[in-house]
């Protein structure tokens, strides 16, 4: 595909398109609690660590869109909190004025019709070059992998170190960050929380939500904990935690 990939800092009149992508995550996952320390200040704070993508058929909407953020990190170890505790440690670094000294992924997204083309390694590339670029040595991301909710009940643990073959990840999003130069680090057990009273898991779901136990929920990683008698259902998705080195 002929595309052009900017940053929201080179060309912020493109704002406007990051919220048009309906449909591009199952329902629930837009209801956890940390997101809006980021993504309500993204396009005002973070510009420069803003990515879209830019097909000049179609200037009006973007074709794929990535998200990253700067912070300070000097633990060896990366965060067990993944995805939740980078959001909020960001935030917080933001907040006194902490030199960042790395750059952590969030979220890269392709619309559906574009999938299977290539693009999502050209936008993993485009960020590892940006982080780079921007004067940073390290990129992480608290990987989502794609294939793992096609088996909910498997331990990310197992599931995260499965290879094929020629020694590549058995998921087809971890196999794109280790092409691209990424090394799987560990497993991030609780990235992300995302709480909610039954009615709201039912409205986000279509399912229930009326036994106590774990629910099997479509395109989630790992089974949702519902408790009738407590009223309230809780999602803890593990993410996958991968390293970037990157050129100086």
């Amino acid at each position: 595909m002929d595309l052009e990939i900017v940053t929201l800092a080179e060309r912020p009149d493109l704002a406007p398109l990051l919220d048009d992508f309906d449909g591009a995550w199952p329902e629930f996952m837009s209801w956890d609690p940390m997101a809006a320390l980021y993504y309500a200040v993204a396009d005002e704070l973070y510009p420069e660590y803003v990515l879209l993508a830019l097909d000049p058929a179609e200037p009006a909407r973007a074709v794929a869109r990535a998200y990253s953020v700067p912070l300070s990190w000097t633990a060896d170890e990366l965060p067990p909190g993944g995805w939740d505790r980078i959001v909020q440690r960001a935030s917080i670094n933001r907040l006194v004025g902490t030199t960042p000294n790395l750059v952590s992924a969030l979220e890269i997204c392709v619309r559906p019709e574009a999938r299977g083309t290539g693009l999502s390694a050209r936008m993993v590339a485009a960020m590892r070059d940006n982080a780079a670029r921007l004067g940073f040595a390290e990129l992480v991301a608290p990987v989502r992998p794609s294939g793992k909710h096609t088996v909910p009940d498997e331990p990310m643990s197992e599931y995260a170190y499965r290879v094929r073959d020629d020694g590549l990840p058995v998921d087809p999003w971890l196999r794109v960050h280790v092409r691209a130069g990424g090394r799987i680090d560990s497993v991030a057990p609780r990235s992300m929380t995302i709480p909610g009273t039954l009615a709201e898991w039912r409205a986000w779901t279509g399912l229930p939500f009326d036994r106590t136990g774990p629910v099997h929920v479509p395109h989630a990683l790992v089974p949702v904990w519902c408790d009738v008698a407590q009223d309230h259902a809780v999602y803890v998705e593990p993410n996958v935690w991968v390293r970037h080195r990157l050129a100086s």
